[in-house]
């Protein structure tokens, strides 16, 4: 299970969004921060694709926890970014860079994820990209 976990964010930090899908389920259940649930591996491509439009970012002091049994996870990590577009109700980018504490939780059904949920606290981004 970890290694599922930790394929799916060496995917995320190579900036290969099919290798992240490789690691889900097709009825993922994606909890976005501040946002809705998406269900399904297209709108979770749709996320990644608006993400990788607006952010470049590589996440470091990656920490995966697994509950017994294999079926859930858990991670906190530094996202380290930059924001490169305009991203709809929040501020204008200029190329502000950031840091910032986040972590995801994650279901796995079989050898794929069947749930991610990620948090970080918005207000914390918001500042430091206001004073970038």
């Amino acid at each position: 299970m970890s290694e599922t976990v930790k394929r799916y964010f060496d995917a995320f930090n190579a900036g290969d969004v099919q290798g992240m899908l490789d690691c889900l389920s097709e009825d993922v259940a994606h909890h976005v921060n501040e946002g809705q649930i998406r269900v399904g591996k297209e709108k979770f491509a749709e996320f990644c694709a608006h993400m990788n439009r607006c952010y470049k970012e590589l996440l470091t002091d990656i920490v995966v926890f697994e509950a017994e049994g294999g079926t859930r996870a858990a991670a906190e990590f530094i996202v380290n970014g930059t924001y490169l577009q305009t991203d709809s109700g929040l501020p204008e980018a200029r190329g502000q860079t950031y840091r910032l504490p986040a972590g995801s939780f994650f279901t796995l059904t079989g050898d794929k994820i069947s749930r991610v949920t990620t948090f970080y606290n918005l207000a914390d981004w918001v500042k430091q990209v206001s004073n970038g």
